[in-house]
C-alpha cells in the first residue's frame, strides 16, 4: 500500500555502466563520493517541496512497495493529486534523468478534472535504486513489472498512461504487456521508436565530431559529468543545460533551484541511468527499437503521440513510427510548433491542452471489455 516514510540515502556507485560484477563502494568510498558529488538525499527532498510550493492543488508525497521488482522492496516515490475525482486516472512517467518536481508547470491543468498520479522511475528521483539487469530486454521487463505492481498498490482498475521521452519507450512496452489496464497512451517525444539508420555509421562528418562521445558512452553511463564536476555539477548543468532551467522562470523564482533539483536527482547511486544504457543504442536509439513491436499492440488501446516540432527525436524517422503505429490501432499524431524536445515545458500551456483533450477523448471511449483481473 501507499505509504509515507522516510528517505534513506541510496548506496554511490562507479558509474561504469557495464558491470556483472558488485560495484557498491565501501563506507569509506561512499563517504567521499557523496562528499564530492554533494549527494544529499535530504537536500533532494527539500528541492523537491520547494519547487512544488508553487503548485495550487493540493497534493500528497507518498512511497508505493512494490516489493521484489529489481531489488529486495523496491519503493516508487509518488505524488497524488485530486485522488477524489471519479475519473480515469493520469500517471505521468518521466524521461533520463528527470523526476517529478519537474512536471511542476503541468500537475495543476492536468488534475484539474481527474486524478493525477505522477511517479520518480524505479532507479531515478526519490525512488528505490536497485541494481537492474545488464540484458537490454530484462531491464525493460523490469521496468514495466515495477509500473504494474505500482498500479496494483495504487488499486488502479484502469489509468490514461503518458511518457515523456524514456518514459514514453517504458510506457510503449507496458501497453504491450498490459494493454487491459489503459484507456489510452500518450507518448510525449517518445525516444527509442525507430531503428538506428544503417548509413549513420557510414557519415564521415557526423562520425568525425561524435566518435569521442559515443567511445565514452559506451563505456559510462549518460550524465557522469554531473558526477564527474563533483561540487561544480550544480553550475554544469546550469550552465550547460540552459535551455532547460530557463523553461521554468516564469515560474519558479529561484532559476538554481532548478539546476539543484536536477543535480540532486543525477548524483544520486546512478542505477536509472545503468538501465537506460543497458537499453541503448549510440544514446538516440534503443538496441531494440519500439518500431519492430509496436504493430502487436491490442487493437483497443488509443495512442496519442505528441512531438515539439524542434525535437532532436523529430530527425530519427518518426514517420515510420507513426505509420507502423497506426497499422493496428487509433493512433493521433500532433506536432507543437516551436517547442524542443522538453515539451511539458516549452509551451506548457499548449502541451497541458493537448494531454487534456487526449484525456477527454479517451473518457468517451469505452473499453469493449472490462480490465483483466
Amino acid at each position: 500500500m501507499a505509504a509515507e516514510a522516510t528517505a534513506t540515502a541510496p548506496t554511490a556507485a562507479f558509474d561504469q555502466a557495464t558491470s556483472g560484477s558488485e560495484s557498491s563502494l565501501c563506507a569509506k568510498d561512499k563517504g567521499w563520493f557523496n562528499w564530492w558529488t554533494g549527494t544529499s538525499f535530504d537536500m533532494l527532498r527539500a528541492l523537491e517541496k520547494r519547487i512544488l510550493s508553487y503548485l495550487k492543488t493540493p497534493y500528497r508525497g507518498s512511497f508505493v512497495d512494490v516489493g521484489h521488482c529489481v531489488g529486495e522492496a523496491d519503493k516508487i516515490w509518488t505524488l497524488s493529486l485530486n485522488t477524489e475525482s471519479p475519473n480515469v486516472p493520469l500517471v505521468l512517467v518521466h524521461g533520463l534523468g528527470a523526476g517529478v518536481a519537474l512536471w511542476v508547470l503541468n500537475l495543476d491543468a492536468l488534475a484539474r478534472e481527474r486524478p493525477v498520479y505522477a511517479i520518480d522511475v524505479l532507479g531515478f528521483g526519490r525512488s528505490s535504486r536497485p541494481r537492474f539487469s545488464t540484458d537490454p530486454l530484462v531491464v525493460e521487463k523490469q521496468l514495466v513489472k515495477s509500473i504494474e505492481e505500482w498500479r496494483r498498490e495504487m488499486n488502479l482498475q484502469e489509468m490514461i498512461l503518458l511518457g515523456h521521452s524514456m518514459g514514453g519507450f517504458i510506457a510503449a512496452s507496458y501497453a504491450l504487456s498490459y494493454p487491459d489496464r489503459l484507456r489510452h497512451l500518450i507518448l510525449a517525444d517518445p525516444w527509442g521508436m525507430p531503428e538506428k539508420p544503417k548509413e549513420f555509421e557510414n557519415n564521415a562528418r557526423i562520425r568525425f565530431w561524435l566518435r569521442p562521445i559515443f567511445a565514452v558512452s559506451k563505456m559510462l553511463n549518460p550524465l557522469w559529468p554531473i558526477r564527474f564536476a563533483g561540487p561544480y555539477g550544480p553550475s554544469l548543468v546550469s550552465r550547460f543545460r540552459q535551455d532547460i532551467v530557463m523553461k521554468f522562470s516564469n515560474v519558479i523564482a529561484d532559476g538554481m533551484d532548478i539546476s539543484n533539483y536536477i543535480h540532486q536527482c543525477n548524483s544520486q547511486n546512478p542505477t536509472g541511468e545503468g538501465a537506460f544504457h543497458s537499453m541503448m543504442q549510440d544514446f538516440a536509439w534503443a538496441k531494440n527499437p519500439m518500431l519492430n513491436r509496436i504493430g502487436e499492440m491490442k487493437r483497443t488501446v488509443p495512442v496519442t503521440v505528441l512531438y515539439g516540432s524542434k525535437s532532436w527525436l523529430l530527425h530519427t524517422s518518426p514517420p515510420d513510427t507513426i505509420k507502423q503505429l497506426g497499422e493496428n490501432s487509433f493512433v493521433n499524431v500532433r506536432i507543437i510548433e516551436g517547442s524542443g524536445h522538453h515539451i511539458y515545458a516549452d509551451d506548457a500551456d499548449t502541451f497541458n491542452r493537448m494531454v487534456n483533450e487526449a484525456c477527454q477523448a479517451a473518457a468517451r471511449v469505452q473499453p469493449d471489455d472490462g480490465p483483466a483481473k
